[in-house]
């Protein structure tokens, strides 16, 4: 997990900007280079090539260039969440922890965000190695009874109450 959100950085770093539209108009094959020099960016570099190059389209030319308009222009949590949920690559999982962070880490005040954000815990409540870890214990506690039971993991489900 360090690794991931040390990879924006590293991909600055390999190709000079961050900026969505520089990303959103490159040769797919020099992006899918600097997500492939060792060490890769990520587990799967190519397909997170495609997939970053698409939300800088989207953000390029949905919101100019400004990745904070997605939130900033929102005009209600519900909003918000269906805001995440048009980007591409974006699905259920990855809107919860979006709106935690938002709502919890960068107290982004909406009507109605409390009703969409996750009522368990997320990574938007790892603010120390201590909380990293408790966070990955319980993860993989989760994913052993699941094992054990036949089931399948569903990383929402982590800290809800049984029956949710």
């Amino acid at each position: 997990m360090q690794k991931a959100f040390g990879g924006p950085l590293e991909l600055q770093k390999r190709i000079g900007s961050l900026d969505a539209a520089t990303i959103a108009g490159m040769d797919p094959a020099d992006l899918e280079e600097a997500f492939r020099t060792r060490p890769a960016l990520h587990r799967f570099p190519g397909n997170m090539a495609r997939r970053t190059q698409a939300l800088c389209t989207v953000v390029a030319e949905t919101y100019a260039g400004d990745a904070t308009r997605i939130w900033t222009e929102a005009v209600d949590g519900p909003d918000l969440q269906e805001r995440l949920l048009r980007l591409p690559g974006i699905g259920e999982m990855k809107a919860r922890a979006l709106l935690a962070i938002l709502g919890r880490r960068l107290a982004l005040e909406l009507d109605g965000l409390e009703g969409v954000m996750p009522d368990y815990p997320t990574l938007a409540d790892v603010d120390s190695a201590e909380a990293l870890k408790a966070y990955q214990e319980k993860k993989r506690a989760y994913k052993q009874k699941l094992k054990a039971e036949g089931g399948s993991f569903d990383p929402n489900d982590i800290g809800k109450p049984k029956g949710r």
